[in-house]
């Protein structure tokens, strides 16, 4: 069953195209994988999904619901875009937490402020409280961080910060998890240990989209890959036919690029 259905989405900034029509699905409990060289538009891809930019054509659909219509969702509101993003947890490149809060504090944040629009919350908030908070320490017990739940984030390496910024996108259990080239910021020493944590993550089939530059790890961890080029899809398929034997020229000469030392 498709999870995520992206159909025709196009992008442009003034004159530059940068996304030339862009189509995919995705089901529920997958991985995919999105790789390509640095302007080839996967980054703003993930942007225009993830309501961060405003896709100039193209449907964006989750679990059969349209919640993108280029034809018609130029304007939605801030509070129609919010609603929106519930649907995606996101992971940036440099973790984005709060520095005046601590871990605990920047994973139970979101789900405090959502929790405050429930009909019961001024009856019951000592106990809705203390439900997220139980939520949020299990979050961070998950992602290996039970001994750093009163840290700020100064007090953590990057690889620890970039586990609390995936703790707390999972801490409105979204339908998919996004990740924006989530090592491209921690040394190669701390990389393994978020991979070692989206490699859990898949296995419990939590449906994640990986923009990527690790292609051993978009391979090892991949349902399905995309390759992207110039604005375009340019092979997609299993890791094993776009990583290993694929058939676009252009797909060939980008692997034999990242492969060399």
């Amino acid at each position: 069953m498709a999870v995520l259905e992206v159909k025709n989405i196009k992008k442009n900034f003034g004159k530059t195209v940068v996304l030339k029509g862009i189509s995919f699905s995705l089901d529920k409990g997958d991985v995919l994988s999105i790789i390509g060289s640095s302007g080839s538009g996967k980054t703003t891809l993930f942007r225009c999904l993830n309501f961060l930019e405003t896709a100039d054509c193209g449907t964006i659909s989750v679990a059969d619901k349209v919640i993108f219509d280029g034809d018609s969702s130029a304007n939605l509101t801030d509070e129609q875009i919010r609603e929106n993003r519930l649907h995606f947890g996101l992971v940036f490149q440099n973790f984005n937490l709060f520095p005046q809060y601590t871990a605990l504090e920047n994973v139970c944040l979101a789900p405090r402020l959502q929790a405050r629009e429930r009909p019961d919350y001024k009856a019951n908030h000592r106990a809705i409280l203390a439900e997220i908070e139980a939520h949020g320490r299990e979050l961070l017990d998950q992602v290996g961080l039970s001994a750093k739940y009163d840290s700020y984030p100064c007090q953590l390496s990057g690889g620890q910060q970039q586990r609390v910024a995936i703790a707390r996108a999972l801490a409105l259990d979204p339908e998919i998890l996004f990740f924006d080239e989530p090592t491209s910021a921690l040394d190669p020493e701390l990389t393994g240990e978020i991979l070692r944590v989206i490699r859990q993550l898949a296995e419990k089939k939590m449906t994640m989209v990986i923009v990527t530059h690790e292609m051993q790890f978009a391979r090892e961890v991949s349902d399905r890959v995309i390759f992207m080029d110039d604005g375009l899809i340019v092979e997609q398929g299993t890791p094993e036919e776009v990583l290993v034997n694929p058939q676009n020229e252009r797909t060939k000469a980008f692997l034999a690029r990242v492969a060399t030392p």
